[in-house]
């Protein structure tokens, strides 16, 4: 899978909800990182999107999206994934928390190369600890709905349910963060550290 053909055959959703509780309850995913919001930043890695559909508060954004809101609002990401994956169109979907400075499109485009391999039904990226990150991903369109039917069929509702109940259903390969692109902006302190490398003057 090439970078050229990535638009026709994936969506986006990106995640922009949430708390924000160890950032004192800021707006997060407009978080300003090297003269970009953090939001705009995750929709830059995915403009190979045939669309994409933002869960969250309506924001202004670097691109035409689609704004959703999971119901009820501030319901847990897989409710707010479920929201978003509803209008994915395209047989694979790459998933994304508007918290990610270092994400990059070569970094998309690796997941979806490992997501389309033979057996797998996604590809997840692994954080420089080496935990996996179900938010920093690329699917099988098919595979999430099954999964979230099968969730909603157990529990009876989605809302308040860890994104794992989820991710424990599918066939997933993991891959390795090379070059701290996983690093996410849950603390002042990281946002510091994402601003200072990331300086405008510096793309």
């Amino acid at each position: 899978m090439s970078a050229d053909d990535t638009g026709e055959c994936y969506d986006a959703v990106v995640l922009a909800g949430g708390r924000a509780r160890r950032l004192g309850g800021a707006d997060k995913p407009m978080v300003s990182v090297g003269g970009m919001s953090l939001l705009d930043r995750a929709l830059q890695a995915c403009g190979g999107a045939g669309r994409t559909m933002v869960v969250g508060p309506h924001r202004a954004t670097v691109r035409p999206v689609h704004h959703v809101q999971e119901s009820p609002v501030r319901g847990g990401p897989l409710a707010a994934l479920a929201a978003g994956v509803r209008w994915v169109r395209a047989p694979f979907v790459v998933v994304l928390a508007a918290d990610l400075p270092f994400v990059r499109q070569e970094t998309v485009t690796e997941l979806l190369r490992q997501a389309a391999g033979s057996g797998t039904e996604g590809a997840v990226m692994l954080e420089t600890q080496g935990r996996d990150n179900p938010l920093f991903a690329a699917y099988r369109t098919a595979a999430v709905r099954r999964g979230l039917a099968l969730a909603l069929a157990r529990h009876g509702v989605l809302t308040g349910l860890p994104i794992r109940v989820l991710t424990h259903s599918l066939v997933l390969r993991y891959v390795p963060d090379i070059g701290g692109v996983s690093i996410d902006c849950d603390t002042w302190e990281v946002v510091a550290l994402a601003r200072a490398i990331l300086k405008p003057d510096a793309g």
